[in-house]
């Protein structure tokens, strides 16, 4: 599989990679658990994969998604040769606290709990959500912090990953980040985070786009999953769904082929993230990124209107 570079740090990652976040088991996000095998079988089918990128976070699962990386890992030895994992320094979860010494603990409760001495990519996560963000970007704060495990040989990449956009842009103006993660935010159905990756790109910053299928709606059809983004959707909510869905029905196409690939078309994004719950995910995922989808297709696509708001601007966060 073709890879691509992470800024100038000699990473280089997959046209696709995995998030994790589904097997640490959150079911008030994804709306189903995911049991511990199922975890660990989908974990290693990722690492059999050509796929070289995976995702998590500290916070997935209250620990969960980590903990069970990490008992893979352990099984197998190590981090398969080349493969870049992905991780993030997250707030405490009861106080909200992000300043520079929850950054740290947080770095060091991955590192112990994936058995590792290293991450390959650390982003600081969801600083949104923090109780307070002068704690994150003061001189000596939670940001100062993440560049200087950098600088400790602690991570060889660094970035950001988080949703909102009017916090997310300004900090990809000023800071020097390796690599950033936004998701939910560049899909058939939003294309809100087009001037975040303008900007990155612009930066020499690499963008990784994550949760192409609108938060499962895309891949698993509307019939299914009556939300959009984490979020309870009526019918004219789905109704742009429904367009995209019978333009690939006439077609033959699998609606979650035409959304995965249409991140993968865009110049500026070097991989795109999908969240998987199972092992046969991870086989359907490899087979969308090689459906074929004619130009037929894609015009009738981007005929579509499509959202520029944040999609998640109205949504109540709840971490599990």
């Amino acid at each position: 599989m073709q890879k691509r570079p992470i800024s100038k740090t000699g990473l280089a990652v997959t046209t696709i990679g995995f998030g994790t976040a589904p097997l640490g088991g959150m079911p008030d996000t994804y709306g189903h658990s995911v049991d511990e095998a199922t975890a660990r079988a989908t974990v290693n089918a990722i690492f059999d994969s050509p796929v070289n990128l995976m995702d998590t976070s500290r916070n997935y699962g209250a620990g969960r998604s980590e903990q069970r990386i990490g008992a893979v890992i352990r099984e197998r030895g190590g981090l398969p040769a080349g493969f870049v994992l992905s991780t993030k320094l997250d707030r405490d979860m009861d106080t909200g606290r992000f300043d520079a010494a929850r950054a740290r603990r947080s770095l060091e409760e991955s590192l112990t709990v994936l058995g590792l001495d290293h991450i390959p990519m650390l982003h600081l996560h969801d600083p949104e959500h923090a109780l307070d963000m002068t704690e994150i970007t003061c001189p000596g704060g939670a940001l100062d912090e993440l560049f200087r495990m950098k600088e400790q040989g602690l991570a060889t990449a660094i970035g950001l990953a988080m949703g909102r956009l009017d916090v997310m842009l300004p900090l990809v103006k000023d800071w020097p980040f390796d690599v950033i993660l936004s998701h939910n935010r560049f899909t058939l159905l939003n294309r809100s985070a087009a001037e975040l990756f303008d900007v990155a790109q612009a930066r020499g910053i690499t963008v990784l786009n994550a949760a192409p299928y609108a938060g499962g709606v895309l891949a698993k059809g509307s019939a299914q999953v009556r939300k959009i983004t984490y979020q309870d959707a009526g019918e004219a909510a789905l109704a742009p769904v429904r367009q995209i869905e019978c333009i690939c029905e006439d077609k033959g196409v699998a609606p979650g082929a035409a959304a995965l690939q249409f991140s993968m078309k865009d110049p500026r994004v070097a991989s795109t993230i999908v969240g998987v719950s199972k092992p046969e995910r991870v086989t359907q995922t490899l087979d969308w990124a090689t459906a074929r989808i004619s130009t037929q297709v894609w015009d009738a696509l981007g005929q579509l209107a499509f959202e520029s708001e944040d999609p998640e601007a109205h949504r109540v966060y709840r971490p599990g």
